[in-house]
């Protein structure tokens, strides 16, 4: 008999064979986003499930610090058309595949003809290979940013309790509104004190959400703040890893049964369509 996992990801698998694109955002920098990512990812992996996770935060791509790898190549010099997309990939802890992009994915907007025939076409393998590719985005509302976050369907919005966070997030969260308001948006609070603090947190914001633009987003659930996700991050280490019985590490599960809990939407591409889309935004 197949336990759930096999079956979870059977039901992954059977959604015209594409990969679930989760892009991680935040309104600003420093909330936590890159460790939300890469803890995400990695209790998807616990789960049984082929994820990779691919880095396209152009100003702080950090997620190879935290999973303790060292990537020598990224997306950089498959663009330039210096290594081919199979050569990027390393693999880390669980199994878990990194794609490092890094400053490198600017070049996405410079690629034209055969090279970025070859490049579309290699992405073809990913969606075989993976049930889920997180993408950890970079922060604000920049178009670079955009441009990532606005291909995919299905998007991961993180703050903190911090009152500046909060504000900047519902500017984000008014921007994909404007330009999407058919994706699947979900929010999760990190650094919290207790629950009810996120829930507050999730309620205000849909408040306004509701009240200004007519609006609401799904909340995902929070990150409970605890001295060993800096100890982990230090030692570079996933805390997850690092300390598994840890509060934090059980919200990181819980997160990860959210997200996997739910179906592959209907709207899902695959991740050739969405390398197009980014490379469409970058150009107009």
């Amino acid at each position: 008999m197949k336990d759930q996992a096999e079956k979870l990801r059977d039901m992954v698998n059977n959604q015209k064979g594409l990969s679930r694109i989760i892009a991680v955002t935040s309104g600003k920098g420093g909330v936590g986003k890159t460790n939300i990512a890469v803890n995400l990812s990695l209790g998807l992996c616990q789960q049984g499930y082929r994820v990779a996770l691919i880095d396209v935060d152009m100003g702080l791509a950090n997620a190879d610090i935290i999973l303790g790898i060292a990537p020598k190549y990224n997306l950089g010099h498959v663009f330039r058309g210096e290594r081919l997309l199979k050569d990027i990939i390393v693999e880390g802890p669980l199994g878990i595949k990194l794609i490092a992009g890094g400053s490198g994915v600017t070049d996405l907007a410079n690629l034209t003809g055969w090279r970025l025939d070859v490049f579309i076409k290699s992405l073809e393998e990913l969606n075989k290979e993976f049930d889920f590719i997180i993408l950890d985005t970079g922060a604000g509302i920049h178009r670079n940013v955009l441009s990532f976050v606005l291909a995919t369907h299905e998007i991961l919005v993180v703050t903190t309790p911090e009152p500046t966070a909060v504000t900047d997030v519902y500017g984000l969260l008014k921007v994909l509104h404007q330009h999407k308001p058919e994706a699947k948006v979900r929010l999760v609070v990190n650094m919290v004190k207790n629950p009810n603090e996120a829930e507050m947190v999730a309620e205000k914001l849909n408040a306004v959400l509701k009240e200004f633009v007519q609006w609401e987003i799904d909340y995902a659930g929070y990150i409970l703040y605890e001295s060993q996700i800096s100890k982990a991050v230090s030692d570079q280490q996933p805390v997850i890893l690092a300390f598994p019985s840890s509060m934090a590490s059980r919200s990181f599960k819980r997160l990860a049964n959210t997200i996997s809990g739910e179906n592959a939407q209907s709207e899902s591409t695959g991740i050739k369509v969405f390398f197009s889309k980014v490379y469409e935004f970058l150009h107009i």
